[in-house]
């Protein structure tokens, strides 16, 4: 086993600089609100921009495939900064989710057109489903798909879905195009709209096989890496947070002296700045594990879900509060992170249900 290093490189870190302005400039939070409308605004340019000007579809795609060549690490940066402006991209569900399955499948073709940012993929998969806990609910009968998976993750942006399939000898993966007849995507309302949901209905529906036998490896690496992943976003999500708040309140004045003066608002803020401290840890090394393939990615990823998402709504919940009656409306971006941190909180699994999976990995007593 390896030993983990933490740090940021200089790579990351010049990666972070370039995402972060451009979603400084593309998706400031006036702009992301949008996302609420009766017409949501369309914010395909943005994902384009990242996709392709920025190369970041392709981090975790080997460079003979037509990718970046990078891994887990660099992958978490950009997951740090999705969270840091609630950006309303596919990136979760195509680069990382769609794309890790279609590698572990061995689908050269299909990853390559992910890679370089042509084509948008989703792993109809609900996005509630934790690592170990997959369960299929579409079935193959002959040559079609029949079934329903509800609440999926980028089905709306997508140009292909990756299927998982129970079918005669047991999972299979299946490709399906976008817009192919007998397939409805139905939008589900959710509390994040930022990260649209939908339910995928599938009727007879045509599809092209491209697993190996290896289906079922496949989804659970991609669940995998996916909940690792996102405790980066919701560590990006609790330090915009922290940091917005405790900017506020050193401005704000009541009685004549800065908010953040107060003993019981640096109480609060003091709690709060060592679990976003806990979370850093925590997130890096499920995304440093998952890059090398160290023998503790399963348990680095648990540990991380299990406590990155708390973290993550606490820091939404204490920027809301101590904003006061400005936190509480609908023109400050305080309820942006909120709705992400809250939906996170359930995305990939809850964090009883990453618990229970740490204490079955470390082999703890019930």
């Amino acid at each position: 086993m390896s030993t983990a290093d933490l740090l940021y490189s200089d790579t990351e870190d010049a990666l972070r600089d370039s995402v972060r302005r451009l979603l400084a400039d593309r998706c400031p939070p006036e702009l992301v609100v949008g996302a609420y409308d009766r017409a949501p605004a369309d914010f395909s340019g943005v994902w384009k921009s990242l996709a392709v000007e920025l190369g970041l579809a392709g981090l975790l795609v080997p460079e003979d495939l037509g990718g970046a060549g990078a891994g887990a690490r660099e992958a978490g940066v950009v997951m740090e900064e999705i969270g840091r402006a609630v950006a309303p991209v596919p990136y979760l569900s195509s680069a990382v989710l769609a794309t890790v399955a279609l590698l572990k499948a061995g689908d050269t073709r299909t990853v390559g057109a992910l890679a370089d940012g042509t084509t948008t993929g989703a792993l109809t998969v609900g996005l509630a489903t934790a690592p170990g806990r997959f369960t299929p609910t579409v079935r193959r009968a002959g040559d079609t798909l029949t079934g329903t998976v509800t609440s999926v993750a980028g089905v709306s942006e997508a140009d292909i879905l990756i299927v998982p399939v129970e079918g005669p000898g047991g999972l299979e993966l299946h490709t399906v195009p976008a817009g192919t007849a007998g397939v409805t995507v139905m939008p589900v309302l959710a509390l994040d709209m930022t990260r649209p949901l939908s339910d995928v209905v599938f009727d007879a529906a045509e599809s092209t096989r491209i697993d190996d036998g290896n289906a079922a490896a496949a989804v659970h690496e991609a669940l995998l890496v996916g909940a690792a992943l996102l405790a980066s976003e919701q560590l990006g999500l609790a330090q915009w947070c922290f940091e917005t708040t405790l900017a506020y309140v050193k401005e704000r004045t009541q009685f004549g002296r800065a908010v953040g003066s107060f003993q019981a608002i640096k109480h609060r803020l003091a709690d709060l700045w060592l679990e976003v401290t806990s979370a850093a840890a925590a997130a890096r090394y499920a995304a440093d594990t998952a890059a090398r393939g160290d023998a503790d990615a399963e348990v680095a990823a648990a540990v991380a879900q299990a406590y990155c998402s708390d973290v993550a709504v606490h820091a939404a919940e204490e920027c809301v509060q101590l904003h006061g009656g400005i936190g509480m409306t609908w023109e400050y971006p305080a309820h942006l992170y909120l709705k992400r941190a809250k939906s996170d909180q359930l995305a990939f699994g809850t964090a009883y249900r990453h618990r229970a999976r740490l204490a079955d990995l470390i082999d703890l007593p019930a």
